[in-house]
């Protein structure tokens, strides 16, 4: 099968309106879900969402793990649940088909070699500032793909929309990133008191966003 087929096979999956919520539940969530949990986020029955789930495994859009959430071992313990988390592949599909990441690759290449970082994050700030986007914060984040969820009072980033090239550019992409956010926030008027860090995950975005009071909620 060719990547592109598969690639649609993946996003046939999410064709089911269920299914799709089931992942987006999935995708945003910052570790691994249960099939309770899951269940109850789109208010379908535990069966239902076990067999869109185990469909979306099967697609490659979702992975899974087992571990007794108890915590305890040996005879008496239970069994271990089943677990789902987002897949760390990416599924992209053009129709007809172009090479964008191609292209991205030898741009951010050009750009490493040649040392223009400062010329790229002030062109990201810049973008950022000038981008359309909601005024909530939390918002704007969540529309450009960020996914992002609340930690110990700060506001972490689930998912990298730039993963494949900062994952060969690690330096030259998460500075350009910290730098597009920084311009995000600046041209909120509802982001008054908020900052980006360089915090990374170990799995997830490379930028930590602070806001001007602490939360919790997720």
């Amino acid at each position: 099968m060719s990547s592109d087929d598969a690639a649609l096979d993946a996003l046939a999956a999410l064709g089911d309106p269920v299914r799709r919520g089931l992942y987006r539940h999935v995708a945003a969530a910052p570790g691994d879900v249960t099939r309770d949990a899951a269940a109850e986020a789109v208010g379908v029955s535990r069966s239902v969402a076990a067999f869109h789930l185990d469909k979306l495994v099967e697609a490659g859009l979702l992975t899974t793990a087992f571990r007794r959430l108890s915590g305890r071992t040996g005879p008496g313990a239970g069994r271990p649940s089943k677990l789902y988390r987002r897949a760390d592949g990416e599924h992209t599909v053009s129709v007809p088909p172009r090479s964008y990441d191609t292209v991205g690759g030898l741009l951010a290449e050009v750009v490493e070699r040649a040392g223009l970082d400062a010329e790229l994050q002030a062109a990201a700030r810049a973008a950022g500032e000038a981008a359309e986007a909601a005024a909530d914060p939390v918002e704007a984040l969540r529309e450009r793909g960020y996914e992002p969820f609340w930690d110990c009072g700060r506001l972490r980033l689930n998912n990298c929309p730039f993963h494949a090239l900062a994952d060969r550019f690690p330096a030259l992409i998460c500075g350009m990133n910290l730098a597009s956010i920084e311009g995000l926030l600046s041209g909120l008027p509802g982001a008054e008191g908020w900052s980006a860090v360089m915090d990374p995950l170990p799995e997830g975005c490379c930028v930590t966003v602070e806001g001007p009071e602490e939360r919790t909620e997720l």
